[in-house]
């Protein structure tokens, strides 16, 4: 009997892997198709009907471009950050109450958090070990940057939390049926998508790819296979703080036509706001951050607290 359980598991780890990646190769093409619109321009059009084939080309075309060995970067830093990137950002998949994998996690969001502050270090040790002035530049903003969000989005997550005082996604289903959490805390889903932004570097907080001051940021040494897990590692984030706030704040995990509407919905939103918004001030950055969020998170956190109290 273990035995199936174990098959089932990873099974369900198989498929949802799979589903992940092929998910992340239609996301850029979403990407660029809604981009192309938005600036009056065909996306890929060219590559099979309405260029649905892109992605698989562009693929192929990366992983098989020759690695360029840099004489000055740190070898197996150099190499194994991305890589160690991409896998943290499928890992983080383990969380979402996927029926199939036979995981519920208890601590689920306590994980979300620590694989996250763990992404950080491969953001500085790509840019570091690089072994350029701008690479390293790049990676410290970036560093930087996810740091600073990463205050406010734990806050923000607090809230929730208290309100259900359980860390399992699963639970959060059961607390929205009446209504979603949205309604009840509008200012901080706003906040906490803001905040999904910043974490996973995309416009208007993408200071650690800015081209016109940085050229490309901590990945400039990077091409072919590196250069595509980063960027699979950053499209695998959008998708999973998409779900991850529809789960915490759109009604909860379930599997329907609807789930997955609100799921195309707001990744559609984080293109959206690309082909939109321009690039924020470097310098306002942090005042966002410290200014405007973190009073926000603190005093919401207070009132549920205090709001729990009286319950109880």
């Amino acid at each position: 009997m273990m035995m199936i359980d174990i098959m089932n598991m990873m099974i369900g780890g198989l498929v949802l892997l799979i589903g992940v990646l092929v998910g992340v190769a239609f996301l850029t093409l979403l990407e660029r198709k809604v981009l192309g619109y938005i600036q009056i321009r065909k996306g890929p059009n060219k590559l099979g009907f309405m260029g649905i084939l892109q992605p698989f080309s562009d693929a192929i075309k990366l992983f098989s471009k020759e690695q360029v060995y840099l004489n000055y970067s740190n070898y197996f830093s150099y190499y194994f950050s991305p890589i160690i990137s991409f896998m943290l950002s499928l890992i983080i998949w383990m969380m979402i109450p996927y029926f199939f994998n036979m995981i519920t996690f208890n601590l689920g969001l306590l994980f979300f958090l620590s694989c996250t502050s763990v992404g950080v270090y491969t953001l500085l040790i790509s840019g570091w070990s690089s072994n350029s002035n701008y690479s390293l530049l790049g990676g410290l903003r970036a560093v930087a940057q996810t740091i600073s969000y990463e205050v406010s989005l734990s806050l923000i997550l607090m809230s929730s939390i208290i309100m259900i005082m359980d860390m399992n996604l699963i639970k959060f289903s059961e607390y929205q049926f009446l209504i979603w959490f949205m309604f009840m805390m509008i200012p901080l889903s706003m906040c906490f998508f803001s905040s999904m932004l910043a974490e996973t570097n995309r416009t208007p907080f993408d200071f650690a790819e800015g081209e016109s001051e940085l050229v490309s940021g901590f990945n400039i040494e990077y091409s072919s296979g590196g250069f595509a897990l980063i960027f699979l590692a950053e499209y695998s984030s959008i998708l999973f703080m998409s779900m991850l706030f529809i789960i915490m704040n759109m009604g909860g995990y379930e599997l329907n036509l609807l789930f997955y509407l609100k799921l195309v919905f707001i990744s559609f939103f984080f293109i959206w706001v690309r082909g939109t918004l321009p690039r924020y001030r470097y310098d306002k950055l942090m005042y966002l951050c410290w200014k405007s969020y973190l009073p926000i998170s603190l005093n919401y956190l207070l009132f549920f607290l205090g709001l729990k109290m009286l319950i109880n």
